[in-house]
């Protein structure tokens, strides 16, 4: 019997436009109220624009939001893991030290803070993800620690630099979740272990949990559920990863596939 189901957003639930089709999505949210099953959006995106993407129904699901880094529900965040300000600095000034088109998105419990002068067309991309953002002169004058740190690249060279990374592998996780991005966090923490963490709180093992991924960042994700579904459009790192493979995203794989499932179950 399925109890908990987690999904990644971006290329996984959402569409290649960054939406969802709302109404079949209310036929899944009936659905998985009738069963009692838990939903648990699990993403790179700040926990506010998730809240944006779902409305007032997000109050119920477990958000595990700013990669992982935080949980929230009914209003009230449950679990959130901070990167050191000092180390978080630290990583920034060697990120700012790396020559290429790359931006940093530094993501705090309260903002995300992205440089002045950043180019009008990524202050829009950024916001595609974050709905609470702030323009800073300088990353230095951020005081509090960081939730994550995110490198957007959009000439695709992040795989180049990962490994002017490695000085803090022992004390953050690093991770290239797709050419053009990198997430930073906190030492040990990442999908899979968040949602470990989750599970622990709903009392839902892993014969019971239904997951859906298509980043080298869902990797993790995949090994905490036996029904793990990797998209027809991810990595094929992912897809090796996972159980099973479903459509696309741009076919309401998702949302489909979670119909299909608790159909059965009903019927069992």
């Amino acid at each position: 019997m399925i109890k908990l189901i987690i999904t990644d957003m971006d290329g996984t639930f959402l569409n290649s436009h960054g939406d969802y089709n709302r109404e079949l999505f209310q036929d899944v949210v009936s659905m998985m109220r009738e069963h009692g099953v838990k939903f648990a959006p699990c993403t790179g995106k700040q926990v506010e624009r998730v809240e944006e993407l779902f409305g007032e129904q997000s109050k119920d699901f477990w958000i595990l939001g700013d990669s992982a880094t935080r949980i929230k529900h009914q209003g009230e965040y449950v679990y959130q893991s901070l990167l050191n300000n000092t180390l978080g600095l630290d990583i920034i000034g060697q990120l700012e030290a790396i020559e290429g088109s790359h931006i940093v998105i530094a993501c705090t419990p309260e903002f995300a803070a992205i440089r002045r002068d950043t180019p009008e067309h990524l202050r829009t991309l950024v916001r595609r993800s974050y709905a609470q953002v702030e323009l800073v002169d300088d990353y230095k004058d951020i005081e509090s620690d960081f939730v994550k740190i995110t490198v957007y690249d959009e000439n695709k060279q992040c795989p180049i630099i990962r490994p002017q990374l490695s000085a803090f592998d022992d004390h953050a996780y690093i991770v290239v979740s797709e050419a053009a991005w990198i997430d930073i966090a906190n030492e040990g923490v990442h999908k899979g272990t968040t949602v470990e963490r989750l599970q622990s709180i709903l009392g839902a093992s892993e014969a019971e949990t239904m997951v859906f991924g298509d980043g080298f960042n869902d990797i993790e994700l995949m090994e905490r559920a036996h029904f793990s579904f990797a998209m027809r459009n991810a990595f094929e790192e992912t897809k090796a990863a996972a159980n099973f493979i479903t459509r696309s995203n741009d076919e309401d794989a998702v949302m489909h596939t979670i119909l299909q499932f608790l159909n059965l179950q009903k019927k069992c």
